[in-house]
């Protein structure tokens, strides 16, 4: 049986980096006229450029080119919401993060760590 975040078509992640990936390429990094798209959970910065639903019109393009680590504790959408700050989330929303970091590892390819992100752990 495969794990509980195993994706349903296998996928090769290359080794992860530790590159230091400025606020301003992270931004710059939204999935917009053919910019790259990425998203960052806890400081963390994966490279979700091939899901056409983190690029400009989809359903998830808000968390492009941003750390989206509180919206993805608390399972929304909202922009208000797309923040690092993680820590004063309740126990649940924490595991919900905890759960959306394992899911993205098993699919994306992490290219680098937020530069000067308080939100590592």
């Amino acid at each position: 049986m495969a794990g509980k975040f195993e994706p349903k078509v296998p996928v090769t992640l290359d080794p992860p980096k530790d590159d230091l990936i400025s606020a301003e390429e992270l931004a710059n990094a939204n999935g917009t006229e053919g910019h790259k798209a990425y998203v960052a959970i806890k400081g963390k910065v994966y490279d979700v450029s091939g899901n056409k639903a983190y690029r400009e019109g989809g359903s998830y393009h808000v968390f492009a080119g941003k750390d989206a680590s509180r919206a993805l504790g608390k399972t929304s959408t909202k922009p208000e919401d797309v923040r690092p700050e993680w820590q004063d989330l309740d126990d649940k929303e924490k595991q919900t993060l905890d759960d959306w970091n394992t899911f993205f590892s098993k699919r994306y390819n992490v290219v680098g760590v937020v530069q000067g992100a308080t939100n590592l752990v």
